[in-house]
């Protein structure tokens, strides 16, 4: 069984549904709750309003995310994406093209997860070791913020540095570097120290010339730290949109920053995302693909103990994807409260894994291990540039026996293997399948999961659209930096 979409994007949940697994008579008991989350995100859609959601400051807050797909003028006064706002992103691009030689993105949460699915799946690990011909012209990229860790912003420093050395030695020109600094707040803590620390000690390199872009929320009447700093410096900006959390941000400014600094096609990203949301307003469950895929996780934890959800994508450039779902759904449906106030410490966990990587490590648990997992894969059907094993060892029947067949063929073998295996032993899957991996089909695949989130929360009754347990650690955390610095006499 599968759902498959014009674009050939497939959501198979053949091995999570029928007898034995999540059965219809479990989503005919939540038949009325499933038409409520429904009508809920028809609300959301259309005026943005989502039941008891409060901001961190307790104020009624409108929830955006569902209307970053559509480029629309009227988008734009809300802040979201506009012609306007797609035309300043290309002309970012072209800035940065044979003229900037290295971008650091400088961000954490959902302003580092987002944006490195971006970059691992259009770039790859070795896009820095590339020519600039290679590039198209285009910089490095480097991303820090995402800890406030000492050996590793000082690694970065030191290596632009030496790469500053050598264009001075043999173009006799400054190094030229642009920090992206990505706070919605204009404050937090772990970007803002590496992003000081790293343009303290690069604006004080005569190697270096730095530029900075700020992308923080625009408001111009209480303007946020990061945003009075780009007024005073006069640096340009993105805006992080009012209404639109962290975990949701890669379809705004703040992810595609990054799209725009590697250059990747942003349209056909949002056009996907547009794509599967106009899909998931269909009111029949099993032709939306939110709501199927949400319904069938959620009677999975709730009437089958199912309630840890590893997702694990088949390719070692979607580990980043499987990382930014992590955040997803745990910000999202981790709640100690529900829309009442009602004690409830809902949320399912979820765990990262890539095939067929942790098929040698994490599988003997997902296996054999206590019934409480749904493990989530995710195929690409065709890859851009495949390979085919070669039998270079005939004398040896073992290997000759693997050659002849694609890499990629091999892998969605080992993929089918596992779902097989699983389903022997009574352990629930499902299958997300791409057609091809590209803009397209990302942004069908990640806006889905975001809209599934949001269907989630209102199955659960709890905010899908808040994070107190996080501002909790924040409150204690100021108190005890600033005893460290009377400590020190600072």
């Amino acid at each position: 069984m599968a759902l498959t979409l014009k674009s050939g994007f497939s959501f198979d949940y053949d091995n999570l549904f029928g007898e034995g697994k999540v059965t219809q008579a479990d989503l005919d008991f939540y038949a009325e709750d499933l038409k409520k989350a429904h009508e809920a995100m028809k609300v959301m859609r259309k005026d943005g309003f989502i039941k008891a959601h409060l901001s961190k400051d307790g104020a009624p807050e409108k929830v955006y995310f569902s209307k970053l797909p559509y480029v629309t003028e009227e988008n734009g006064k809300l802040n979201l994406n506009s012609p306007e706002s797609i035309k300043k992103l290309h002309e970012f691009t072209e800035h940065l093209r044979n003229n900037i030689d290295t971008v650091v993105s400088l961000g954490i949460g959902g302003s580092f997860l987002g944006n490195k699915v971006l970059f691992d799946i259009f770039c790859g690990e070795f896009w820095n070791t590339w020519s600039k011909e290679q590039r198209k012209g285009l910089p490095k990229v480097y991303f820090s913020g995402q800890n406030i860790d000492p050996r590793r912003t000082g690694d970065i420093i030191n290596h632009i540095k030496a790469m500053a050395a050598v264009t001075k030695s043999h173009e006799n020109r400054k190094y030229k570097v642009c920090l992206i600094c990505i706070s919605k707040s204009g404050g937090t803590l772990d970007t803002m120290s590496n992003f000081m620390v790293m343009y303290d000690a690069l604006t004080k390199c005569e190697d270096v010339e730095v530029e900075v872009v700020a992308v923080t929320d625009p408001n111009m009447e209480k303007k946020t730290l990061l945003k009075q700093l780009a007024v005073d410096k006069g640096w340009p900006t993105f805006a992080v949109p009012d209404g639109v959390g962290g975990r949701f941000t890669v379809f705004c400014e703040v992810g595609l920053s990054t799209a725009a600094v590697i250059g990747m096609d942003i349209e056909k990203f949002l056009e996907g995302a547009k794509a599967m949301d106009e899909a998931c307003q269909n009111e029949n469950l099993f032709e939306n693909p939110a709501m199927l895929n949400a319904a069938l996780k959620f009677a999975a934890s709730e009437k089958h103990g199912r309630n840890i959800e590893v997702m694990m994508p088949y390719g070692d450039y979607l580990k980043s994807l499987s990382e930014w779902y992590i955040q997803l759904l745990a910000e999202s449906l981790g709640k100690q409260f529900d829309k009442e106030g009602k004690e409830v410490c809902y949320g399912r966990t979820p765990l990262v894994a890539v095939g067929t990587t942790d098929m040698h490590s994490q599988t003997q648990q997902h296996q054999e291990g206590a019934l409480d997992k749904v493990v989530q894969f995710i195929k690409v059907e065709k890859w851009a540039d495949d390979l085919t094993i070669p039998n270079v060892f005939p004398e040896f029947k073992k290997l000759a026996d693997i050659s002849g067949v694609t890499m990629s063929e091999a892998l969605e073998v080992a993929r089918q293997s596992n779902a097989d295996a699983l389903k022997s032993n009574k352990r629930f899957n499902a299958c997300f399948t791409l057609p091809e991996l590209n803009e397209f089909h990302l942004g069908e695949l990640m806006y889905l999961l975001a809209m599934s989130v949001a269907y989630e929360g209102e199955l659960s009754n709890v905010d899908a659209f808040n994070q107190p347990g996080v501002e909790a650690y924040k409150r204690i955390m100021g108190p005890k930096l600033q005893e460290v610095r009377k400590a020190k006499g600072v």
